[in-house]
């Protein structure tokens, strides 16, 4: 089967970006031919294992194709972007244009059997508008909701296309009940596909370092993914010994904020910024528990990469968390209640107070559980994940395609 990917976005960085080279890497090893077209910065020249120039066809932003930066899913990305709120009408027009004129090449070029696009958004409903006769399945990754929720006056134009794709797949159960009824969807044309990690990388040996305690938080530096309240509500636990290891990058003021809350911390926080895949294992390997308080996510990667490492977890009670980890022994995963939101992930300030006190709490409570009990059942752990490697989501992914592609 020939297969053309679709990411508006770098994919080198970011949960959707390792999605995507997953399903490529996969899609390689059971004989399917795979081709991607992406959106990138325009110094980039994107690494992609087993790929070369004659597999990839990427729009330039900042330079020769799009004058702005890359349009970020999310409002703060881990690179320089703009919003799609932001855009002016002519840009819309011109950012559609663009990518119309490379989807079209890029099917004449490649003559895919199907095309997979990523984020229920712009790019996926132009190539459904541009394509109608191709079937088109894409994979909802969470930002893709917030950008609908937060931007109104693009719905249209979105639902146009994405209101008649073959197939959406979801992440979690949640999250399809919201895909059927945000975008007016047949339940029965989406699948819950899920979200893997790469158990090469993603491996636990039964061995940790003993004191201090490592905490990591994996991500971006922004307030979308609840730093500045973690920061805050580790200022709680340090008659505890711990070192906190903040991994990711960000932007601009909020990344700023990140740091400067950090900074109260002294020599507990080491920052590391932008890692790549198998540094991040490196680091989940050494560390004993993983904090991620964001307010809004699709179903993060990290969590899966964590466990598989060896990590307990304290996470927000986020959509579909609860679903990825309903065979996971409690002693390992503490969820924290979210606090009243605003525009989907902004925190109501007067239950702020409240949120980091419960945050910390748990914190507080993981440590003490990793000092009484520091082993871990890593055999059991790896048969509970297995569901969710990388290759067993392909599968359930190659499933879907072959229902829609004519022939298969």
């Amino acid at each position: 089967m020939r297969i053309l990917h679709l990411l508006s976005q770098r994919p080198e960085a970011t949960g959707s970006g390792i999605y995507v080279r997953a399903m490529m890497e996969h899609a390689r090893r059971k004989g399917h031919t795979n081709f991607l077209l992406a959106g990138i910065a325009p110094d980039d020249n994107p690494a992609i294992e087993g790929y070369t120039r004659n597999s990839c066809a990427f729009v330039r932003f900042k330079g020769a194709d799009l004058p702005f930066p890359v349009v970020g899913m999310s409002d703060v990305m881990p690179y320089e972007s703009v919003c799609f709120k932001d855009l002016t009408p002519d840009q819309i027009e011109s950012y559609e244009g663009c990518f119309r004129k490379y989807l079209e090449g890029a099917i004449h070029r490649f003559r895919p059997d199907l095309i997979h696009s990523h984020h229920l958004w712009l790019m996926t409903s132009l190539a459904k508008r541009a394509c109608p006769d191709f079937p088109i399945a894409s994979t909802c990754h969470g930002t893709d909701l917030r950008q609908f929720h937060n931007c109104a006056h693009l719905r249209e134009r979105v639902l146009e296309g994405c209101r008649r794709l073959d197939a959406v797949m979801a992440l979690s159960r949640n999250q399809k009940d919201e895909i059927a009824k945000l975008y007016d969807i047949d339940p029965d044309k989406i699948d819950v596909t899920g979200v893997g990690y790469n158990d090469r990388f993603f491996t636990f040996d039964g061995v940790k370092p003993k004191s201090p305690i490592r905490l990591v938080y994996v991500g971006k530096l922004c307030r979308a993914k609840g730093v500045p309240w973690m920061l805050r509500a580790l200022l709680k636990t340090t008659h505890l010994s711990w070192k906190l290891h903040l991994v990711g990058g960000g932007t601009g003021p909020e990344k700023a904020e990140c740091l400067q809350v950090a900074k109260s911390l002294g020599d507990r926080v080491i920052t590391h910024g932008p890692v790549s895949q198998q540094r991040l294992s490196e680091i989940l390997k050494r560390s004993h528990l993983l904090i991620l308080p964001s307010f809004f996510e699709g179903l993060p990667i990290v969590l899966l990469e964590a466990m598989a490492c060896g990590c307990r977890v304290v996470t927000t009670a986020l959509p579909g968390v609860d679903e990825l980890f309903e065979k996971i022994p409690e002693k390992f995963v503490s969820t924290v209640v979210l606090p009243r939101l605003e525009n989907v992930d902004r925190p109501i300030p007067e239950d702020e107070p409240a949120f980091e006190a419960r945050l910390s709490g748990a914190i507080v409570e993981k440590i003490r559980d990793i000092q009484a009990s520091p082993e871990i059942d890593s055999a059991r752990l790896s048969s509970i994940l297995k569901p969710h490697t990388w290759s067993n989501v392909f599968q359930r992914v190659e499933a879907v395609y072959r229902r829609i592609t004519p022939g298969e």
